[in-house]
């Protein structure tokens, strides 16, 4: 499992999780499996798990365990799945963001670093690919996602640059992507540019913050009350949709309230500021440098 990816906050994010043996719990982010293992260890045999994933990698590593189901799909269908085994959650966890091993494995096209087709999909069995958003969207369109997803302060220069080298053939690869970008890519900052650029299409290519906020309501409506909801977030996009669904229970965080002025969140906040890895962790594992873990209660 490490060799695939390693958890981050797994400790912090199990004990906020866990807190009856025999409950039932959904890790909605399996990958590697490391967060369910640590939760399967803490659970008695009337305990109960369900994993979600969408990407086919990830699935090959579940494991034989009577208490454990894993589920083939996005997150963001967790109510679905609620509805259909006809279970509440004591607790659901989220741990957004890629995969080590997306990352490193070359061939998926989430790295800048490899030479490889830009893909991206966290699904491989279809949809669109991070090279057809970059050959068939508009010059408006790519200004759009490299200034929401990638919060790029050049994003129209960026979007001019690809509009007009794809004019002399389609961008395919990595590499080819890299070297039209370099002109606007600061010297003293291109792995800090490139990953801005890359995360905007990943974001794209996988409707990320459409998932997230369905996996929201979702998980709202599919805990039991006084069930967790443990979210590990990666950027300010994403920690800033959950902070706020926590905070008014929709992703804008306008508050809203009933006739006789309560808040109408369906969740409250059990830390009032994020848990951050330790420095040590942070130490072994680049990827806790920007981890925020938040939890919070159904009401």
């Amino acid at each position: 499992m490490s060799e695939y990816h390693t958890p981050v906050l797994l400790d912090e994010s199990v004990s906020a999780l866990v807190t009856s043996v025999n409950g039932s719990y959904a890790d909605a982010t399996f990958g590697g499996g490391g967060h369910s293992a640590e939760i399967l260890s803490r659970l008695g045999p009337q305990g109960s798990l369900m994993g979600f994933d969408r990407d086919t990698d990830a699935i090959r590593n579940g494991f034989d365990d009577p208490r454990f189901k894993l589920i083939h799909n996005n997150f963001r269908f967790i109510h679905n799945y609620s509805l259909l085994e006809g279970r509440q959650f004591d607790g659901i966890l989220a741990d957004l963001g890629v995969s080590s091993h997306q990352f490193d494995t070359a061939e998926r096209g989430f790295s800048f670093r490899f030479d490889a087709a830009l893909d991206m999909r966290m699904n491989t069995q279809g949809g669109k690919t991070a090279a057809s958003v970059i050959n068939t969207y508009s010059q408006e369109e790519l200004e759009r996602i490299f200034r929401l997803y990638g919060e790029l302060d050049n994003a129209g220069k960026a979007a001019r640059l690809i509009f007009s080298a794809r004019a002399n053939g389609e961008i395919l690869t990595t590499t080819a992507l890299n070297a039209v970008l370099a002109p606007v890519t600061p010297s003293f900052a291109e792995h800090k540019y490139l990953a801005k650029v890359y995360q905007a299409l990943r974001i794209e290519v996988n409707d990320e913050m459409r998932s997230l906020e369905k996996f929201l309501q979702g998980a709202a409506e599919s805990l039991r009350p006084g069930g967790r909801l443990v979210v590990i977030t990666y950027h300010s996009l994403e920690d800033r949709m959950v902070k706020n669904f926590i905070k008014a229970g929709n992703i804008d965080g306008e508050v809203k309230k009933d006739f006789y002025g309560r808040t109408e969140a369906p969740l409250q906040a059990v830390n009032r500021k994020p848990i951050l890895p330790c420095e040590s962790e942070i130490a072994s594992n680049t990827r806790a440098r920007s981890a925020k873990l938040r939890i919070a209660e159904k009401i």
